[in-house]
């Protein structure tokens, strides 16, 4: 479990930041691919359409970064029980041992005991590391969806504005070609 943890918190953390660049260049090309059908439809719609589009990239891209940070919380959870019961099994060791000699003396105790708490600090050992690389991972994850959004607003914001004025250019065209009364 230890070497999981530090496996998927380092492909994890490495994996975040180059999703970063790859996410905001897809935001773009999601816009991109819709810019050409945009032409028939009214305002609210190429909005609601360019929403949806970045909404359902934004989606796809969370689940790239989500991967394997549900396993460090299952780890980080899972871990101090097993050192949990590698300590009942000690102490359960201990107990036999005294049974069977008969006599309750440190010698009989001390090896058991010794091992019970070798393997409670191997689950705390295993735990601590896999709950900090969960929270760092979830926290790298939220500032990721952050950007994400802070991105995808501008590029809404930007797309619009370019429609926008690209229906004002072609309506003072228009406007500008009609000569003296025609109309």
């Amino acid at each position: 479990m230890s070497i999981a943890t530090w496996t998927i918190f380092a492909l994890r953390i490495m994996g975040t930041r180059q999703l970063k660049q790859v996410a905001f260049a897809r935001l773009a090309d999601a816009l991109s691919a819709l810019k050409a059908k945009f032409a028939p439809l009214s305002f609210d719609q190429r909005k609601a359409v360019a929403e949806q589009a970045l909404l359902r990239q934004i989606a796809a891209e969370k689940a790239n970064a989500e991967k394997g940070v549900s396993v460090l919380g299952t780890i980080a959870s899972l871990s101090p029980f097993v050192g949990l019961f590698g300590t009942v099994w000690g102490i359960f060791h201990a107990l036999v041992a005294v049974g069977k000699s008969g006599q309750a003396g440190l010698a009989q105790v001390a090896t058991p005991v010794g091992e019970a708490l070798i393997m409670t600090g191997l689950g705390l050992a295993v735990a601590i590391p896999a709950v900090l690389a969960y929270n760092i991972a979830v926290r790298f994850n939220r500032t990721l969806s952050n950007e994400l959004q802070d991105q995808a607003h501008g590029l809404l914001i930007d797309t619009m504005l370019q429609q926008e004025s690209a229906k004002k250019a072609e309506v003072k065209t228009a406007h500008e070609s009609l000569v003296g009364g025609q109309a």
